[in-house]
């Protein structure tokens, strides 16, 4: 199967004002920035959009003002994790009514001890392809707390029409691509990095042909794999080893805050806050991830000025 979307998809992150409401000004700034920025295409209401503090109405505002706003310039891919199968093919067809290019679903947990079977959770991907008629993007992460096999993942990808997309962002994500890969054939689709590009290089050697980051700076991360899919895999790893000090501020630092407080120190977006009781950042770590993002000038902060 050619693959429809590949590239650099990096996640929204969800803008509030100091007083925790939606701010749907800095909203559309942030969008226009990471298209300008060179990203393939978007992700909304992922985790490092801090879904898990936002409403259904919310949810149902930030998809119609994101997709309207955005209105084709990049394919959108929304998140509709929910543990209920119903209530998730209804966030899915919402998405696809307003015009989401893709779905990414996490399998069905909840906390830290509620958890279903392989068959329940083969039930549950087979009843969203179902309802929907857009790619669905299994997101393997280990906040779900659910092991799924790459010999699972590739025979729902076989047999279930619409799962063909998988974000891997397990320990060990490059052999586990790569086995994916293999046992799936060509009904993988998209085999696809995720976890802010830690383990991008690796990824792409094991076959990923997309990757899910954070928001901050695309414009780096397309460097890398840029220099990769035209064959130039020397030029991508200069460009990862070039990149990667921000990453991994990214990735074990700064988390989830990273893309928001980028865009503040650049102007694109009015206020980094989280929402409460999600904690701010600390304003040391704000301080190094500036001072090292600096170091590599990325669009986002001059984007604005």
């Amino acid at each position: 199967m050619a693959a429809r979307y590949q590239g650099v998809f990096p996640v929204v992150p969800t803008t509030f004002d100091e007083a925790g409401a939606l701010d749907l000004e800095s909203q559309k700034r942030c969008v226009d920035f990471m298209i300008d920025a060179g990203s393939a295409g978007l992700c909304i209401l992922a985790n490092f959009s801090e879904q898990f503090v936002l409403s259904d109405d919310e949810r149902e505002v930030l998809t119609q003002t994101i997709l309207k706003h955005v209105a084709g310039r990049v394919p959108v891919i929304v998140t509709t994790t929910h543990f209920g199968t119903k209530v998730c093919a209804e966030r899915s067809r919402r998405a696809q009514d307003l015009g989401a290019a893709m779905v990414m679903v996490m399998p069905p947990y909840h906390g830290a001890t509620i958890r279903v079977s392989e068959a329940q959770i083969y039930g549950f991907f087979s009843q969203l392809s179902d309802a929907i008629d857009i790619p669905i993007m299994i997101q393997d992460a280990p906040v779900s707390g659910t092991p799924l096999s790459a010999a699972f993942l590739a025979r729902m990808a076989k047999e279930i029409t619409n799962v063909c997309y998988f974000k891997i962002e397990t320990p060990g994500a490059a052999s586990k691509l790569r086995e994916l890969i293999r046992l799936g054939g060509d009904a993988i689709e998209g085999p696809w990095d995720g976890e802010e590009a830690i383990t991008l290089l690796p990824d792409l050697h094991a076959g990923a042909t997309g990757a899910m980051t954070g928001g901050g700076y695309p414009d780096g991360i397309r460097t890398i794999m840029d220099a990769w899919q035209t064959g130039k895999h020397e030029e991508a790893a200069d460009a990862y080893q070039r990149w990667l000090p921000l990453i991994n501020y990214e990735n074990r630092q700064g988390g989830i805050l990273t893309a928001k407080a980028l865009m503040k120190a650049g102007g694109v977006i009015a206020c980094e806050a989280p929402r409460h009781p999600f904690p701010a950042m600390q304003p040391e770590v704000r301080e190094g991830l500036l001072a090292t993002a600096r170091r590599l000038d990325p669009l986002v902060l001059r984007w604005a000025r």
